[in-house]
């Protein structure tokens, strides 16, 4: 056998491999780490975060539309020169939403583990699985109204010029440039 029908031969069974390995590949899915998850919907972050009564982004609209957090405005207290009384109104208020998040994010992580349980069981039936998903739903609905209704508390108790410094602090809004004014001139 000559040198090129060698290398044509090892192309060949190259070619077929690669072939055969890039569609056993297309198959697999990216959920295949999530198969050892206590919870298969919840990753560990995830549960953490729900136990924690952390914020995971459920108040998005509110915050990046001028409509502070309660925990971010207390650990920027400094700079945005909060007055003891918005200190202590603000305290409460975020004692308030972490608690109720916390208990709800207790119940969603339990609704997700029946809801798993019920399909690693083979048990999963339909009316059980769309009350345990309704149930679900209804909770995911309630923690997020727990945050963006604290958010909204947390604006009525700032000054307008303290939500302004917050937004420039958290990168939501660019520093405006001073003003001045034309020598002789008044405003």
């Amino acid at each position: 056998m000559s040198d090129s029908v060698k290398l044509v031969a090892i192309a060949a069974v190259l070619a077929v491999f690669s072939t055969t390995a890039h569609a056993q590949h297309q198959h697999m899915s990216g959920y295949a780490g999530m198969t050892a998850r206590p919870i298969k919907a919840l990753s560990d972050d995830q549960i953490t975060q729900l136990r924690e009564g952390r914020g995971m982004g459920l108040s998005l609209s509110a915050e990046l539309n001028s409509y502070p957090g309660p925990l971010h405005v207390l650990e920027m207290e400094q700079l945005l020169d909060l007055t003891p009384e918005q200190r202590v109104r603000l305290s409460a208020l975020q004692g308030e939403m972490s608690s109720q998040a916390k208990a709800l994010g207790a119940q969603i992580i339990a609704a997700e583990g029946r809801l798993d349980a019920a399909f690693a069981a083979g048990t999963a039936q339909q009316l059980d699985i769309v009350a345990t998903l309704n149930e679900i739903g209804r909770l995911n609905g309630e923690l997020r109204a727990v945050h963006i209704l604290a958010h909204m508390e947390t604006r009525a108790v700032l000054r307008p010029e303290q939500i302004t410094r917050y937004d420039v602090e958290r990168g939501y809004t660019q520093r405006q440039p001073a003003r001045h004014s034309a020598p002789g001139h008044r405003h």
